[in-house]
């Protein structure tokens, strides 16, 4: 029925609306992913923007406004992106742990993609068979779906490569001086259990400790936020963070170093960090034994790194910093208005926070 009533509709319908909304559409989609309630709001504001003679049924409808949502997501938009894959792909340090050390990059730089050789092509002409969020394990890639046709080609890249393709327009941290306890026996990028979110969750390892989100808030009645002495970090590709400087109480960007967010408590009146050196000690000196510990030494040893640590649903892990109430006083930071603006409304919060499994509209299929 819903491809029916795409065809009903037709292609250039489409094009002339996403044209006609997108720049109407930006302020009253900000911060919604479709519901709903949302639907009746839509189409009351289609109603008085004098376009009631559009024959519009709810599916449609969603499917339009979800792409127009995804389109002016990302900061920058070079219309080659029809799937809306940059919503979530556009940001640097987005990394997929794996087994033992190891990780798969996930950020794709759209400048630097569509300075590549395959810049105009989208990205599902290649990857046909992702068709959902979360799609882990869905490593296909069809060569031939719309280009390399010709028999020539089709053998030429054949047995291309593939693993290293998207290489030159990926950004990630490599190696972080972090000298918390924390990293100690967790890895540079720590979230691996959920599929739909691990690699986002991933993404905040250059930006704040790990206290800030996981912090037992109840062991610290009086804590604030604030900047960490810088960290040396390396990068692969175009660095990216923030660096803070406190002369002139500003946040920026810096090729060679990382200032992170943490947590602080008050201690016989001066400021000092939650992370104990003390501990980061014990944590190592608890590896080199552990295989000699009996299972109860090693649940109390456990128990004690993990003393002011708290689990969170990903609903409230999101809401507790990207919303208009935040935890984090981003202008306080040092963060521009309009920076603070864009990290208190931001828009994959709904994706992350509202499904469990997200299927793309087929909007443009056929």
């Amino acid at each position: 029925m819903l491809r029916q009533k795409n065809r009903e509709l037709g292609p250039a319908w489409y094009s002339n609306c996403l044209k006609n909304f997108k720049s109407k559409v930006f302020t009253f989609w900000a911060n919604f992913i479709l519901t709903g309630r949302d639907i009746i709001a839509m189409k009351s504001y289609i109603h008085s923007n004098h376009l009631k003679n559009l024959k519009v049924c709810p599916s449609v409808l969603v499917q339009l406004v979800f792409c127009c949502l995804l389109f002016i997501a990302a900061d920058v938009s070079f219309a080659i992106d029809e799937g809306g894959c940059l919503t979530c792909h556009q940001f640097p340090g987005l990394v997929r742990h794996e087994k033992g050390d190891g990780f798969k990059v996930l950020h794709i730089d759209e400048a630097s993609y569509v300075k590549s050789a395959h810049g105009k092509v989208d990205c599902r002409k290649c990857h046909t068979r992702v068709v959902k969020v979360p799609h882990t394990g869905e490593t296909h890639v069809d060569c031939n779906s719309a280009c390399h046709l010709e028999e020539k080609d089709r053998q030429l890249v054949k047995n291309y490569p593939l693993k290293d393709f998207h290489k030159g327009e990926q950004s990630f941290i490599t190696r972080l001086d972090d000298e918390t306890a924390c990293r100690v026996c967790h890895p540079l990028y720590p979230h691996a259990e959920n599929k739909l979110v691990r690699a986002l969750l991933n993404l905040h390892t250059g930006f704040m400790v790990c206290d800030v989100c996981h912090l037992k808030k109840e062991n610290y009645p009086d804590f604030t936020y604030h900047w960490k002495d810088t960290e040396n970090a390396d990068f692969s590709g175009q660095p990216f963070g923030t660096y803070y400087n406190p002369k002139t109480q500003t946040a920026h960007k810096s090729e060679h170093f990382l200032s992170r967010i943490a947590v602080y408590v008050k201690n016989d009146g001066e400021r000092q960090l939650t992370f104990n050196p003390a501990d980061t000690r014990k944590a190592k000196e608890f590896l080199l034994k552990e295989k000699n510990l009996t299972n109860d030494q090693r649940t109390d040893a456990l128990n004690y790194f993990h003393r002011d640590i708290a689990k969170k649903e990903i609903s409230v892990a999101c809401d507790e910093c990207h919303s208009f109430h935040s935890i984090l006083d981003f202008k306080q930071l040092g963060f521009s208005e309009k920076t603070a603006t864009n990290l208190k409304s931001l828009n994959i919060k709904g994706l992350v926070t509202k499904y469990k499994t997200f299927y793309f509209p087929d909007l443009f299929e056929n």
